[in-house]
């Protein structure tokens, strides 16, 4: 005999359909489980084989210049004289451009992020321009600029007796023209990100506007600012278009790293691939310094 609570639990049960609909629930969460994961576990293999293709055509030149590399000679080539001087004016200049860069394109950063003006399209546009422009095009434009007998290279040749073309000042401009994009680009992403609201409750207790940027908004964007740095200055060590047009080639004074790739590749291949696992290895450190902002930020 049954008891009669199981009797009333039963009647509840067929009433309401209770346990059916819990059960029809319940299969379909799971089927749309099992689903869900074999969506995500699967890959297709179309999209996987352009994957590797992918990788394999990004990677492979890379290992194809390690391969090649002469690694036995590789002390005396990088402590060859010419190889020194190209390694040695490419880390100057590269820091002082980037030290331009951060002097002018912080600035440069927050108005574009603060700021609103008319025309801050145009001037965000012109800021990102020298991206996607041609090196050797803005080598030229700076030549036109800068030039003895540019539009304003003649008066500073006239006012103050300064030439830039093919000096190392030269080599700095070139390269500050081309990395400074990236350090503008990371900080004004950063000063985005930050909370505007410090900055104003440091203003609300009498700072000025450019004692609360020097207090308050440049610790908050710290890492956005070291983040453009070291992209910059690798940009800067690896430039080579605007450089070669805009201050020339001259061993000493304006040949850089790529400048003696360049070079050394029409006689001595060996001294351009050790300067090219130079240039790699410094990729690389920068990838690595990199890689923790990155995954923080995804």
């Amino acid at each position: 005999m049954t008891s009669p609570s199981l009797d009333k639990a039963d009647a509840a049960d067929t009433l309401t359909g209770g346990p059916r609909r819990s059960r029809v629930r319940g299969g379909r969460r799971g089927h749309g489980g099992r689903r869900g994961r074999a969506g995500r576990g699967g890959v297709p293999l179309p999209l996987l084989l352009s994957a590797l293709v992918g990788a394999a055509f990004l990677a492979l030149p890379l290992l194809a210049l390690l391969i090649r590399a002469p690694w036995r000679s590789m002390p005396d080539l990088l402590t060859s004289a010419e190889v020194w001087q190209a390694l040695q004016l490419s880390l100057v200049c590269a820091t002082a451009a980037t030290a331009v860069s951060l002097v002018i394109g912080v600035p440069l950063a927050w108005l574009l992020a603060r700021v609103e003006f008319p025309g801050r399209g145009l001037v965000r546009a012109l800021v990102t321009l020298p991206l996607v422009l041609p090196p050797v095009v803005g080598g030229v434009a700076l030549l036109m600029a800068l030039g003895r007998n540019g539009v304003v290279g003649r008066w500073l040749d006239d006012w103050f007796g300064l030439t830039l073309p093919f000096t190392t000042a030269g080599v700095v401009v070139a390269e500050a023209f081309v990395a400074m994009p990236f350090l503008v680009i990371s900080v004004e992403g950063a000063l985005r990100a930050a909370d505007p609201r410090y900055e104003e409750a440091a203003s609300t207790l009498g700072a000025s506007r450019f004692t609360a940027f020097r207090r308050v908004t440049l610790p908050l964007i710290a890492p956005g600012i070291a983040a453009g740095a070291v992209l910059a200055w690798a940009r800067a060590l690896g430039e080579f278009g605007a450089t070669i047009t805009f201050a020339g080639n001259f061993p000493g004074r304006t040949q850089t790293m790529p400048l003696a790739v360049y070079l050394a590749l029409q006689s001595d291949p060996e001294a351009a691939i050790a300067l090219s696992l130079v240039l790699l290895a410094v990729s690389v450190a920068v990838l690595a310094g990199l890689r923790d902002r990155w995954m923080t930020a995804s």
